[in-house]
């Protein structure tokens, strides 16, 4: 762990939860992730946070939907954005540990090589381009940079096995494979799309042999234990 990365993916929903006056982001839970991230430095592991576009995505889609007809590229453009904003707002808060700047493209082997030799313990990203949620671009640099798992930490605690915001009676899987998972969900990306990891990540993940732990990113205790592969709360898919 000390020489790898660990890989999250930060739910916007954390992040900025809501908009309003105060512009809706979530100050207690950075405060407190800010806090618990830097010791988590400080015991020597190296880390790359993801971050989502949370509420401003789903607004600016709506917003401009309810005014034109827009392309799917377009709603996806405007999902994106927010994710490279919540991305520089988390770089801000770690301005002294993290890398200066935001990966927000695909990097090629040799920036792979580069980042892997600088310095700072702290890598933050955000959405990449159309097509490509950020679950999927935590998946594509846990591929990049030989990582054999990533950590999805949104604000759904679990995979079920249906839709829980119109099912009561959806029953959470804690283990499962990525067939087993792809079944649930689409086969297609769509913008706007929300499930605890896109069809295109989860089946780049299968591709690779990649491992995803799918957890309530609020509950820092419980992550803590998935970073250092304790039992979690939450689910895994594999295989």
């Amino acid at each position: 762990m000390k020489n790898r990365f660990c890989i999250i993916a930060l739910g916007g929903s954390l992040i900025v939860p809501h908009l309003s006056d105060d512009g809706g982001v979530n100050v207690p839970f950075l405060r407190e992730f800010r806090k618990f991230l830097l010791q988590e430095l400080k015991d020597g592991k190296r880390f790359m946070v993801v971050a989502g576009g949370g509420k401003t995505t789903r607004v600016y889609q709506k917003g401009a939907s309810e005014v034109v007809r827009v392309s799917k590229e377009d709603l996806d453009w405007l999902g994106l954005h927010p994710t490279r904003l919540n991305a520089h707002l988390l770089r801000t808060i770690f301005a002294r540990e993290a890398y200066p700047r935001v990966l927000d493209h695909d990097p090629s082997f040799r920036e792979v090589s580069s980042l892997r030799a600088k310095r700072k313990r702290l890598l933050i990203g955000g959405g990449w381009r159309p097509g490509w949620s950020t679950d999927y671009v935590a998946i594509r640099l846990a591929q990049k940079f030989k990582v054999r798992e990533v950590i999805i930490a949104g604000d759904t605690p679990f995979v079920y096995d249906k839709d829980p915001r119109k099912h009561k009676d959806a029953e959470p899987l804690e283990e499962l494979s990525w067939k087993e998972y792809r079944r649930l969900i689409p086969r297609k990306w769509s913008p706007g799309f929300s499930s605890p990891v896109d069809p295109v990540g989860a089946k780049l993940a299968q591709e690779q042999g990649i491992t995803a732990k799918i957890l309530h990113g609020a509950d820092l205790a419980n992550l803590r234990r998935a970073i250092r592969n304790k039992p979690f709360t939450g689910s895994v898919i594999s295989g």
